[in-house]
Protein backbone atom coordinates (compact mmCIF):
# COMPACT_ATOMS: atom_id res chain seq x y z
CA UNK A 1 0.00 0.00 0.00
CA UNK A 2 1.36 3.40 -1.03
CA UNK A 3 0.45 6.81 0.34
CA UNK A 4 1.63 10.02 -1.32
CA UNK A 5 1.62 13.30 0.57
CA UNK A 6 2.33 16.97 -0.16
CA UNK A 7 1.57 20.50 0.95
CA UNK A 8 -0.01 22.01 -2.15
CA UNK A 9 -0.30 25.42 -3.81
CA UNK A 10 1.76 28.05 -2.03
CA UNK A 11 1.51 26.35 1.41
CA UNK A 12 4.87 25.57 3.00
CA UNK A 13 3.51 24.07 6.24
CA UNK A 14 4.50 20.43 6.12
CA UNK A 15 4.45 19.29 9.79
CA UNK A 16 0.90 17.96 9.54
CA UNK A 17 1.35 16.01 6.32
CA UNK A 18 4.64 14.56 7.55
CA UNK A 19 2.98 13.40 10.74
CA UNK A 20 0.24 11.76 8.69
CA UNK A 21 2.85 9.99 6.57
CA UNK A 22 4.82 8.89 9.64
CA UNK A 23 1.71 7.31 11.14
CA UNK A 24 0.94 5.67 7.80
CA UNK A 25 4.44 4.17 7.72
CA UNK A 26 3.91 2.71 11.19
CA UNK A 27 0.70 1.19 9.89
CA UNK A 28 2.57 -0.55 7.07
CA UNK A 29 2.19 1.93 4.20
CA UNK A 30 4.98 2.94 1.85
CA UNK A 31 5.07 6.74 2.24
CA UNK A 32 6.13 9.17 -0.48
CA UNK A 33 6.60 12.84 0.45
CA UNK A 34 6.71 15.44 -2.33
CA UNK A 35 7.55 18.44 -0.15
CA UNK A 36 6.11 21.93 0.47
CA UNK A 37 4.32 24.23 -1.99
CA UNK A 38 3.80 21.55 -4.64
CA UNK A 39 1.95 22.90 -7.72
CA UNK A 40 -1.14 20.95 -8.74
CA UNK A 41 0.32 20.03 -12.13
CA UNK A 42 3.37 18.51 -10.45
CA UNK A 43 1.16 16.67 -7.93
CA UNK A 44 -0.85 15.12 -10.80
CA UNK A 45 2.37 14.02 -12.56
CA UNK A 46 3.65 12.34 -9.40
CA UNK A 47 0.34 10.58 -8.81
CA UNK A 48 0.50 9.21 -12.36
CA UNK A 49 4.09 8.04 -11.83
CA UNK A 50 3.77 6.46 -8.37
CA UNK A 51 0.13 5.27 -8.59
CA UNK A 52 -0.51 5.59 -4.81
CA UNK A 53 -3.43 3.93 -3.05
CA UNK A 54 -3.99 7.04 -0.93
CA UNK A 55 -3.26 10.72 -1.63
CA UNK A 56 -2.82 13.11 1.29
CA UNK A 57 -2.70 16.84 0.59
CA UNK A 58 -2.31 19.67 3.07
CA UNK A 59 -3.24 23.35 2.93
CA UNK A 60 -3.27 25.78 5.87
CA UNK A 61 -3.65 29.29 4.39
CA UNK A 62 -6.65 31.61 3.88
CA UNK A 63 -10.20 30.41 3.10
CA UNK A 64 -10.37 32.52 -0.09
CA UNK A 65 -7.24 31.01 -1.62
CA UNK A 66 -8.20 27.55 -0.36
CA UNK A 67 -11.50 27.53 -2.23
CA UNK A 68 -9.81 28.44 -5.53
CA UNK A 69 -7.06 25.88 -4.98
CA UNK A 70 -9.42 23.05 -4.05
CA UNK A 71 -11.56 23.75 -7.14
CA UNK A 72 -8.46 23.69 -9.37
CA UNK A 73 -7.41 20.42 -7.75
CA UNK A 74 -10.82 18.87 -8.39
CA UNK A 75 -10.87 20.00 -12.04
CA UNK A 76 -7.41 18.50 -12.59
CA UNK A 77 -8.44 15.26 -10.91
CA UNK A 78 -11.46 15.04 -13.22
CA UNK A 79 -9.37 15.83 -16.31
CA UNK A 80 -6.90 13.04 -15.56
CA UNK A 81 -9.48 10.52 -14.29
CA UNK A 82 -8.15 10.67 -10.72
CA UNK A 83 -11.27 11.79 -8.90
CA UNK A 84 -12.14 8.22 -7.94
CA UNK A 85 -8.84 7.90 -6.04
CA UNK A 86 -8.79 8.11 -2.24
CA UNK A 87 -8.08 11.77 -1.42
CA UNK A 88 -7.39 12.97 2.14
CA UNK A 89 -6.98 16.58 3.27
CA UNK A 90 -5.19 18.15 6.21
CA UNK A 91 -6.21 21.75 6.89
CA UNK A 92 -7.14 24.28 9.54
CA UNK A 93 -10.63 24.14 11.03
CA UNK A 94 -11.99 27.18 9.07
CA UNK A 95 -11.18 25.40 5.79
CA UNK A 96 -13.12 22.24 6.64
CA UNK A 97 -16.58 23.46 5.48
CA UNK A 98 -15.04 24.68 2.21
CA UNK A 99 -13.39 21.32 1.62
CA UNK A 100 -16.66 19.51 2.35
CA UNK A 101 -18.44 21.61 -0.29
CA UNK A 102 -15.82 20.64 -2.86
CA UNK A 103 -16.77 17.03 -2.21
CA UNK A 104 -13.64 15.14 -3.26
CA UNK A 105 -12.05 14.23 0.07
CA UNK A 106 -12.75 10.93 1.79
CA UNK A 107 -11.46 12.31 5.11
CA UNK A 108 -10.58 15.78 6.39
CA UNK A 109 -8.24 16.18 9.36
CA UNK A 110 -8.03 19.53 11.15
CA UNK A 111 -6.06 20.53 14.22
CA UNK A 112 -8.80 18.92 16.31
CA UNK A 113 -8.03 15.47 14.89
CA UNK A 114 -5.95 13.11 16.98
CA UNK A 115 -3.51 10.36 16.13
CA UNK A 116 -6.25 7.92 17.10
CA UNK A 117 -8.48 9.42 14.38
CA UNK A 118 -5.75 9.02 11.77
CA UNK A 119 -4.99 5.44 12.81
CA UNK A 120 -8.69 4.55 12.77
CA UNK A 121 -8.99 5.92 9.22
CA UNK A 122 -5.88 4.12 7.97
CA UNK A 123 -7.11 0.86 9.45
CA UNK A 124 -10.47 1.26 7.76
CA UNK A 125 -12.44 1.69 10.99
CA UNK A 126 -14.65 4.32 9.39
CA UNK A 127 -16.22 1.54 7.34
CA UNK A 128 -16.81 -0.71 10.32
CA UNK A 129 -19.81 -1.02 12.56
CA UNK A 130 -19.47 0.80 15.86
CA UNK A 131 -19.09 -2.46 17.79
CA UNK A 132 -16.06 -3.33 15.63
CA UNK A 133 -14.61 0.17 15.74
CA UNK A 134 -14.63 0.27 19.53
CA UNK A 135 -13.72 -3.18 20.90
CA UNK A 136 -15.56 -4.19 24.02
CA UNK A 137 -12.77 -5.98 25.84
CA UNK A 138 -9.60 -4.46 27.20
CA UNK A 139 -7.09 -6.56 25.25
CA UNK A 140 -8.65 -5.76 21.88
CA UNK A 141 -9.05 -2.12 22.89
CA UNK A 142 -5.35 -1.92 23.72
CA UNK A 143 -4.35 -3.65 20.49
CA UNK A 144 -6.65 -1.46 18.44
CA UNK A 145 -5.11 1.78 19.70
CA UNK A 146 -1.45 0.75 19.96
CA UNK A 147 1.02 2.40 20.15
CA UNK A 148 -1.28 4.92 21.85
CA UNK A 149 -2.28 3.75 25.34
CA UNK A 150 -5.95 3.57 26.22
CA UNK A 151 -7.23 5.99 28.87
CA UNK A 152 -9.10 5.17 32.06
CA UNK A 153 -10.70 7.68 34.46
CA UNK A 154 -12.70 7.34 37.67
CA UNK A 155 -16.21 8.82 37.64
CA UNK A 156 -19.00 8.82 40.18
CA UNK A 157 -21.03 11.75 41.51
CA UNK A 158 -23.17 11.82 44.69
CA UNK A 159 -26.28 11.83 42.45
CA UNK A 160 -27.18 8.78 40.36
CA UNK A 161 -28.98 10.89 37.74
CA UNK A 162 -26.03 13.28 37.38
CA UNK A 163 -23.70 10.31 37.05
CA UNK A 164 -25.82 8.80 34.27
CA UNK A 165 -25.92 12.10 32.36
CA UNK A 166 -22.19 12.53 32.91
CA UNK A 167 -21.37 9.06 31.56
CA UNK A 168 -23.29 9.84 28.37
CA UNK A 169 -21.50 13.18 27.98
CA UNK A 170 -18.08 11.55 28.48
CA UNK A 171 -18.87 8.82 25.97
CA UNK A 172 -20.00 11.37 23.38
CA UNK A 173 -16.75 13.31 23.82
CA UNK A 174 -14.77 10.24 22.64
CA UNK A 175 -11.77 11.06 24.82
CA UNK A 176 -11.90 8.17 27.29
CA UNK A 177 -11.71 4.42 26.72
CA UNK A 178 -12.59 3.09 30.17
CA UNK A 179 -14.94 4.68 32.69
CA UNK A 180 -14.31 3.35 36.20
CA UNK A 181 -17.52 3.72 38.17
CA UNK A 182 -16.87 4.76 41.74
CA UNK A 183 -19.68 3.64 44.09
CA UNK A 184 -20.11 5.31 47.46
CA UNK A 185 -18.98 3.51 50.62
CA UNK A 186 -22.49 2.29 51.43
CA UNK A 187 -22.61 0.51 48.08
CA UNK A 188 -19.11 -0.93 48.33
CA UNK A 189 -19.64 -2.30 51.82
CA UNK A 190 -23.39 -2.85 52.20
CA UNK A 191 -24.95 -3.21 48.72
CA UNK A 192 -26.08 -6.74 49.56
CA UNK A 193 -26.91 -5.77 53.16
CA UNK A 194 -29.10 -2.67 52.78
CA UNK A 195 -30.30 -2.81 56.36
CA UNK A 196 -26.72 -2.12 57.49
CA UNK A 197 -26.28 1.04 55.39
CA UNK A 198 -25.32 4.17 57.29
CA UNK A 199 -26.75 7.59 56.61
CA UNK A 200 -23.33 9.14 57.20
CA UNK A 201 -21.96 7.10 54.27
CA UNK A 202 -24.61 8.31 51.82
CA UNK A 203 -22.88 9.52 48.65
CA UNK A 204 -19.49 9.42 50.37
CA UNK A 205 -16.77 8.71 47.84
CA UNK A 206 -18.98 8.19 44.80
CA UNK A 207 -22.33 7.35 43.25
CA UNK A 208 -25.07 5.83 45.43
CA UNK A 209 -25.70 2.58 43.55
CA UNK A 210 -28.53 0.73 45.26
CA UNK A 211 -29.93 -1.69 42.67
CA UNK A 212 -28.77 -3.71 39.66
CA UNK A 213 -30.95 -1.43 37.51
CA UNK A 214 -28.82 1.53 38.57
CA UNK A 215 -25.78 -0.17 37.02
CA UNK A 216 -27.74 -1.13 33.90
CA UNK A 217 -28.82 2.48 33.40
CA UNK A 218 -25.23 3.66 33.68
CA UNK A 219 -24.16 1.05 31.13
CA UNK A 220 -26.94 2.08 28.72
CA UNK A 221 -25.83 5.70 28.97
CA UNK A 222 -22.35 4.69 27.81
CA UNK A 223 -23.63 3.10 24.56
CA UNK A 224 -22.80 6.09 22.38
CA UNK A 225 -19.80 8.12 21.24
CA UNK A 226 -16.77 5.83 21.40
CA UNK A 227 -18.61 3.15 23.40
CA UNK A 228 -16.22 3.19 26.38
CA UNK A 229 -15.62 0.09 28.43
CA UNK A 230 -17.06 0.19 31.92
CA UNK A 231 -15.58 -1.22 35.08
CA UNK A 232 -16.43 -0.69 38.71
CA UNK A 233 -14.59 -0.66 42.00
CA UNK A 234 -14.92 -3.97 43.83
CA UNK A 235 -16.99 -4.19 46.94
CA UNK A 236 -15.17 -4.24 50.22
CA UNK A 237 -17.16 -7.31 51.26
CA UNK A 238 -19.43 -9.82 49.48
CA UNK A 239 -16.85 -9.80 46.69
CA UNK A 240 -18.20 -12.76 44.73
CA UNK A 241 -21.72 -11.34 44.69
CA UNK A 242 -20.27 -8.06 43.42
CA UNK A 243 -18.32 -9.91 40.73
CA UNK A 244 -21.43 -11.59 39.36
CA UNK A 245 -23.45 -8.36 39.58
CA UNK A 246 -20.87 -6.37 37.59
CA UNK A 247 -20.46 -9.06 34.97
CA UNK A 248 -24.09 -9.12 33.91
CA UNK A 249 -24.93 -5.41 34.40
CA UNK A 250 -21.95 -3.51 32.93
CA UNK A 251 -19.80 -6.23 31.29
CA UNK A 252 -17.06 -5.37 33.80
CA UNK A 253 -13.88 -4.72 31.79
CA UNK A 254 -11.66 -5.95 34.60
CA UNK A 255 -11.67 -6.48 38.33
CA UNK A 256 -9.58 -4.34 40.68
CA UNK A 257 -9.02 -6.12 43.95
CA UNK A 258 -6.58 -6.30 46.85
CA UNK A 259 -4.80 -9.24 48.42
CA UNK A 260 -4.66 -8.09 52.06
CA UNK A 261 -6.65 -4.86 52.12
CA UNK A 262 -10.37 -4.05 52.43
CA UNK A 263 -10.19 -5.74 55.80
CA UNK A 264 -9.53 -4.95 59.45
CA UNK A 265 -6.09 -3.88 58.23
CA UNK A 266 -7.45 -0.66 56.74
CA UNK A 267 -10.99 -0.54 58.14
CA UNK A 268 -12.73 -0.40 54.76
CA UNK A 269 -14.55 -3.51 55.91
CA UNK A 270 -14.63 -5.47 59.13
CA UNK A 271 -13.39 -8.71 57.58
CA UNK A 272 -10.70 -10.40 59.70
CA UNK A 273 -7.43 -10.37 57.76
CA UNK A 274 -7.25 -14.15 57.30
CA UNK A 275 -10.84 -14.31 56.06
CA UNK A 276 -10.27 -11.32 53.80
CA UNK A 277 -7.23 -12.91 52.13
CA UNK A 278 -9.11 -16.13 51.54
CA UNK A 279 -12.15 -14.33 50.12
CA UNK A 280 -9.93 -12.11 47.97
CA UNK A 281 -8.18 -15.18 46.58
CA UNK A 282 -11.50 -16.83 45.75
CA UNK A 283 -12.48 -13.60 44.00
CA UNK A 284 -9.31 -13.86 41.91
CA UNK A 285 -10.15 -17.45 40.99
CA UNK A 286 -13.74 -16.54 40.07
CA UNK A 287 -12.54 -13.88 37.62
CA UNK A 288 -9.96 -16.28 36.21
CA UNK A 289 -12.68 -18.88 35.54
CA UNK A 290 -14.79 -16.21 33.85
CA UNK A 291 -11.89 -14.95 31.73
CA UNK A 292 -12.09 -11.43 33.18
CA UNK A 293 -8.75 -9.61 33.59
CA UNK A 294 -7.69 -8.79 37.13
CA UNK A 295 -5.83 -5.84 38.63
CA UNK A 296 -4.42 -5.89 42.16
CA UNK A 297 -4.41 -2.52 43.91
CA UNK A 298 -2.26 -4.08 46.64
CA UNK A 299 1.21 -2.54 46.09
CA UNK A 300 0.27 1.13 46.19
CA UNK A 301 -1.87 0.66 49.32
CA UNK A 302 1.40 0.02 51.15
CA UNK A 303 3.03 3.11 49.64
CA UNK A 304 -0.04 5.21 50.45
CA UNK A 305 0.57 4.33 54.10
CA UNK A 306 4.23 5.30 54.00
CA UNK A 307 5.85 1.86 53.59
CA UNK A 308 9.34 1.93 52.11
CA UNK A 309 9.86 1.20 48.44
CA UNK A 310 11.06 -2.37 48.99
CA UNK A 311 7.64 -3.41 50.33
CA UNK A 312 5.88 -1.80 47.37
CA UNK A 313 8.12 -3.62 44.89
CA UNK A 314 7.73 -6.91 46.75
CA UNK A 315 3.96 -6.68 46.86
CA UNK A 316 3.84 -5.84 43.15
CA UNK A 317 5.53 -9.17 42.45
CA UNK A 318 3.47 -11.13 44.98
CA UNK A 319 0.25 -9.64 43.60
CA UNK A 320 1.07 -10.80 40.10
CA UNK A 321 2.25 -14.13 41.49
CA UNK A 322 -1.04 -14.70 43.29
CA UNK A 323 -3.02 -13.67 40.21
CA UNK A 324 -1.14 -16.19 38.09
CA UNK A 325 -1.56 -18.89 40.73
CA UNK A 326 -5.32 -18.21 40.70
CA UNK A 327 -5.43 -18.91 36.97
CA UNK A 328 -5.68 -15.30 35.74
CA UNK A 329 -4.37 -15.08 32.18
CA UNK A 330 -4.47 -11.27 31.72
CA UNK A 331 -3.19 -9.22 34.64
CA UNK A 332 -3.45 -5.42 34.83
CA UNK A 333 -0.32 -4.25 36.65
CA UNK A 334 -1.00 -0.80 38.09
CA UNK A 335 1.99 1.46 38.72
CA UNK A 336 1.01 4.42 40.91
CA UNK A 337 3.47 7.30 40.72
CA UNK A 338 4.16 10.15 43.18
CA UNK A 339 3.64 7.87 46.18
CA UNK A 340 4.65 8.39 48.97
CA UNK A 341 4.74 12.17 48.71
CA UNK A 342 8.22 13.41 47.98
CA UNK A 343 9.10 10.61 45.58
CA UNK A 344 11.21 12.07 42.79
CA UNK A 345 10.56 11.23 39.13
CA UNK A 346 13.86 9.39 38.79
CA UNK A 347 13.35 7.30 41.93
CA UNK A 348 9.73 6.70 40.89
CA UNK A 349 10.92 5.32 37.58
CA UNK A 350 13.54 3.17 39.34
CA UNK A 351 10.88 1.73 41.65
CA UNK A 352 8.50 1.04 38.78
CA UNK A 353 11.20 -0.55 36.63
CA UNK A 354 11.99 -2.84 39.56
CA UNK A 355 8.32 -3.76 39.81
CA UNK A 356 8.12 -4.35 36.06
CA UNK A 357 11.20 -6.57 36.06
CA UNK A 358 9.77 -8.78 38.79
CA UNK A 359 6.17 -8.81 37.57
CA UNK A 360 7.04 -9.53 33.95
CA UNK A 361 9.42 -12.31 34.95
CA UNK A 362 6.18 -14.28 35.45
CA UNK A 363 5.16 -13.99 31.78
CA UNK A 364 4.60 -17.20 29.85
CA UNK A 365 2.16 -18.60 27.31
CA UNK A 366 -0.62 -18.61 29.91
CA UNK A 367 0.04 -15.28 31.68
CA UNK A 368 0.54 -11.77 30.32
CA UNK A 369 0.42 -8.37 31.98
CA UNK A 370 -0.69 -4.96 30.76
CA UNK A 371 1.12 -1.97 32.22
CA UNK A 372 -1.14 0.70 33.70
CA UNK A 373 0.34 3.95 35.04
CA UNK A 374 -1.42 6.56 37.12
CA UNK A 375 -0.77 9.74 39.04
CA UNK A 376 -0.65 9.59 42.82
CA UNK A 377 -3.78 11.14 44.28
CA UNK A 378 -2.02 12.75 47.25
CA UNK A 379 0.35 14.63 44.94
CA UNK A 380 -2.45 16.87 43.63
CA UNK A 381 -2.64 20.42 45.02
CA UNK A 382 -6.03 22.08 45.64
CA UNK A 383 -5.13 24.88 43.20
CA UNK A 384 -6.79 23.74 39.96
CA UNK A 385 -4.22 25.29 37.62
CA UNK A 386 -1.41 23.65 39.55
CA UNK A 387 -3.41 20.43 39.47
CA UNK A 388 -3.32 20.54 35.67
CA UNK A 389 0.45 20.91 35.84
CA UNK A 390 0.69 17.93 38.19
CA UNK A 391 -1.46 15.84 35.87
CA UNK A 392 0.69 16.66 32.84
CA UNK A 393 3.96 16.09 34.70
CA UNK A 394 2.94 12.70 36.07
CA UNK A 395 1.61 11.53 32.69
CA UNK A 396 4.95 12.43 31.15
CA UNK A 397 6.80 10.42 33.80
CA UNK A 398 4.42 7.51 33.38
CA UNK A 399 4.90 7.43 29.61
CA UNK A 400 8.57 6.61 30.18
CA UNK A 401 7.31 3.19 31.31
CA UNK A 402 5.66 2.52 27.93
CA UNK A 403 2.22 1.79 29.38
CA UNK A 404 -0.69 0.05 27.69
CA UNK A 405 -3.19 1.92 29.91
CA UNK A 406 -2.99 5.41 31.38
CA UNK A 407 -5.19 5.87 34.43
CA UNK A 408 -5.95 9.59 34.30
CA UNK A 409 -6.54 11.18 37.70
CA UNK A 410 -8.55 14.37 37.28
CA UNK A 411 -6.69 17.61 37.95
CA UNK A 412 -9.47 18.68 40.34
CA UNK A 413 -9.37 15.68 42.71
CA UNK A 414 -7.83 17.62 45.62
CA UNK A 415 -10.68 20.14 45.40
CA UNK A 416 -13.79 18.24 44.32
CA UNK A 417 -15.00 15.03 42.69
CA UNK A 418 -14.53 15.24 38.95
CA UNK A 419 -17.56 16.28 36.91
CA UNK A 420 -18.02 15.09 33.35
CA UNK A 421 -16.45 18.31 32.09
CA UNK A 422 -13.48 17.82 34.44
CA UNK A 423 -13.00 14.27 33.17
CA UNK A 424 -13.07 15.41 29.55
CA UNK A 425 -10.62 18.24 30.19
CA UNK A 426 -8.26 15.99 32.14
CA UNK A 427 -8.29 13.42 29.33
CA UNK A 428 -7.53 16.09 26.75
CA UNK A 429 -4.52 17.21 28.79
CA UNK A 430 -3.36 13.61 29.07
CA UNK A 431 -3.86 12.92 25.37
CA UNK A 432 -1.72 15.91 24.41
CA UNK A 433 1.11 14.84 26.71
CA UNK A 434 0.91 11.29 25.38
CA UNK A 435 1.06 12.59 21.80
CA UNK A 436 4.25 14.51 22.54
CA UNK A 437 5.83 11.56 24.33
CA UNK A 438 5.16 9.26 21.38
CA UNK A 439 7.26 11.55 19.21
CA UNK A 440 10.24 10.28 21.20
CA UNK A 441 11.45 10.65 24.77
CA UNK A 442 14.43 9.74 26.90
CA UNK A 443 15.07 6.15 27.95
CA UNK A 444 15.48 5.96 31.75
CA UNK A 445 17.03 2.51 31.43
CA UNK A 446 20.33 4.22 30.64
CA UNK A 447 20.31 6.53 33.68
CA UNK A 448 22.96 5.30 36.13
CA UNK A 449 21.15 6.50 39.25
CA UNK A 450 17.91 4.87 38.09
CA UNK A 451 19.65 1.59 37.27
CA UNK A 452 21.48 1.55 40.59
CA UNK A 453 18.28 2.07 42.58
CA UNK A 454 16.32 -0.42 40.47
CA UNK A 455 18.94 -3.12 41.03
CA UNK A 456 18.99 -2.41 44.75
CA UNK A 457 15.20 -2.70 44.98
CA UNK A 458 15.10 -5.94 43.01
CA UNK A 459 17.68 -7.55 45.30
CA UNK A 460 15.96 -6.29 48.45
CA UNK A 461 12.58 -7.47 47.18
CA UNK A 462 13.87 -11.02 46.67
CA UNK A 463 15.10 -10.92 50.25
CA UNK A 464 11.71 -9.84 51.56
CA UNK A 465 9.96 -12.44 49.40
CA UNK A 466 12.17 -15.10 50.96
CA UNK A 467 11.28 -13.82 54.43
CA UNK A 468 7.53 -14.01 53.70
CA UNK A 469 7.95 -17.51 52.25
CA UNK A 470 9.58 -18.64 55.50
CA UNK A 471 6.42 -17.76 57.44
CA UNK A 472 4.10 -20.10 55.56
CA UNK A 473 2.59 -23.20 57.13
CA UNK A 474 4.90 -26.21 56.67
CA UNK A 475 2.25 -28.08 54.71
CA UNK A 476 1.30 -25.14 52.46
CA UNK A 477 1.21 -26.22 48.82
CA UNK A 478 2.64 -22.84 47.79
CA UNK A 479 4.15 -20.64 50.52
CA UNK A 480 3.61 -17.45 48.50
CA UNK A 481 -0.14 -18.02 48.23
CA UNK A 482 -0.56 -19.22 51.83
CA UNK A 483 -2.88 -16.79 53.66
CA UNK A 484 -1.20 -17.53 56.99
CA UNK A 485 2.18 -16.43 55.62
CA UNK A 486 0.73 -12.97 55.02
CA UNK A 487 -1.12 -12.82 58.34
CA UNK A 488 2.14 -13.62 60.14
CA UNK A 489 4.09 -11.17 57.97
CA UNK A 490 1.72 -8.38 59.04
CA UNK A 491 1.54 -9.31 62.72
CA UNK A 492 5.33 -9.71 63.02
CA UNK A 493 6.20 -6.53 61.12
CA UNK A 494 7.74 -8.16 58.04
CA UNK A 495 5.05 -6.28 56.14
CA UNK A 496 4.52 -2.98 57.89
CA UNK A 497 3.90 0.71 57.36
CA UNK A 498 4.17 3.84 59.51
CA UNK A 499 0.45 4.53 59.20
CA UNK A 500 -0.37 1.13 60.69
CA UNK A 501 0.67 2.38 64.13
CA UNK A 502 -1.84 1.24 66.78
CA UNK A 503 -3.44 -1.06 64.24
CA UNK A 504 -5.00 -4.04 66.07
CA UNK A 505 -3.39 -6.67 63.85
CA UNK A 506 -0.23 -5.01 62.50
CA UNK A 507 3.05 -4.33 64.28
CA UNK A 508 3.00 -0.69 63.15
CA UNK A 509 6.60 0.04 64.18
CA UNK A 510 8.19 0.68 60.79
CA UNK A 511 9.89 4.05 60.40
CA UNK A 512 10.58 5.47 56.95
CA UNK A 513 11.94 8.69 55.52
CA UNK A 514 12.19 10.28 52.09
CA UNK A 515 15.87 10.58 51.16
CA UNK A 516 16.92 11.88 47.73
CA UNK A 517 13.47 11.14 46.36
CA UNK A 518 13.27 7.52 47.59
CA UNK A 519 11.37 6.09 50.55
CA UNK A 520 13.76 4.20 52.83
CA UNK A 521 13.42 2.21 56.03
CA UNK A 522 14.95 3.92 59.07
CA UNK A 523 16.63 2.51 62.15
CA UNK A 524 14.48 3.69 65.07
CA UNK A 525 17.44 4.07 67.39
CA UNK A 526 19.80 5.97 65.07
CA UNK A 527 17.46 7.62 62.61
CA UNK A 528 19.68 6.42 59.77
CA UNK A 529 18.53 4.46 56.70
CA UNK A 530 19.01 0.71 56.84
CA UNK A 531 18.98 -2.08 54.29
CA UNK A 532 16.18 -4.62 54.12
CA UNK A 533 18.58 -7.25 55.45
CA UNK A 534 19.21 -5.13 58.55
CA UNK A 535 15.54 -4.23 58.99
CA UNK A 536 14.47 -7.85 58.96
CA UNK A 537 17.29 -8.89 61.27
CA UNK A 538 16.13 -6.32 63.83
CA UNK A 539 12.69 -7.99 63.92
CA UNK A 540 14.44 -11.06 65.40
CA UNK A 541 12.12 -13.70 63.93
CA UNK A 542 13.62 -17.19 63.97
CA UNK A 543 12.21 -18.37 60.64
CA UNK A 544 13.13 -15.11 58.93
CA UNK A 545 16.66 -15.09 60.35
CA UNK A 546 17.26 -18.57 58.95
CA UNK A 547 15.95 -17.50 55.54
CA UNK A 548 18.19 -14.43 55.67
CA UNK A 549 21.20 -16.54 56.50
CA UNK A 550 20.56 -18.98 53.68
CA UNK A 551 19.93 -16.28 51.10
CA UNK A 552 22.77 -14.07 52.27
CA UNK A 553 25.28 -16.85 51.68
CA UNK A 554 24.10 -17.12 48.08
CA UNK A 555 23.72 -13.45 47.22
CA UNK A 556 25.74 -11.55 49.81
CA UNK A 557 22.68 -9.42 50.56
CA UNK A 558 24.11 -8.21 53.84
CA UNK A 559 26.32 -5.80 51.89
CA UNK A 560 23.32 -4.11 50.34
CA UNK A 561 22.84 -0.90 52.30
CA UNK A 562 20.24 1.76 51.61
CA UNK A 563 22.46 4.41 53.15
CA UNK A 564 24.40 4.63 49.90
CA UNK A 565 21.49 6.73 48.61
CA UNK A 566 21.84 9.33 51.35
Amino acid sequence: MKVLGAAIGNCVHIAGVLRFLNIAEREGYEAIFLGPAVPIDELIEQITEYNPDLIGVSYRLSPESAERLFMDLKRSAIRYNLLDRRWVLGCTAPLEPIAKRIGMFEAIFTGFATDEDVIAFLRGHDEMKLEETYPQNVIERVRGKAPIPILRHHFGLPSLEETIRGVEKIAEAKVLDVISIGPDQNAQEFFFRPSEMKSSYEGAGGVPIRTADDLKRIYKASRCGNYPLLRCYSGTQDLLKWAELLKYTINNAWCATPLLWYSELDGRSKRPLLDAIRENQENHRWHARNKIPVEFNEPHHWSLRGAHDTIAVTMAYLSAYNAKAAGVDTYIAQYMLNTPLGTSPSMDIAKMLAKIELVESLHDDSFITLRQVRSGLFAYPPDLDMGKGQLAASIYTGMLLKPHIVHVVGFCEADHAATADDVIESCKIARRVIRECLLGSIDPAYDKAVLKRKSELVREAWLLISAIRSLADPDASDPLTDPMAYVRAVSLGVLDAPQLRNNPIARGELKTRMINGACLAIDKSTGEPISEFERLQLLDIEEVNKALSDLSEKLDLSTLHAAQLS
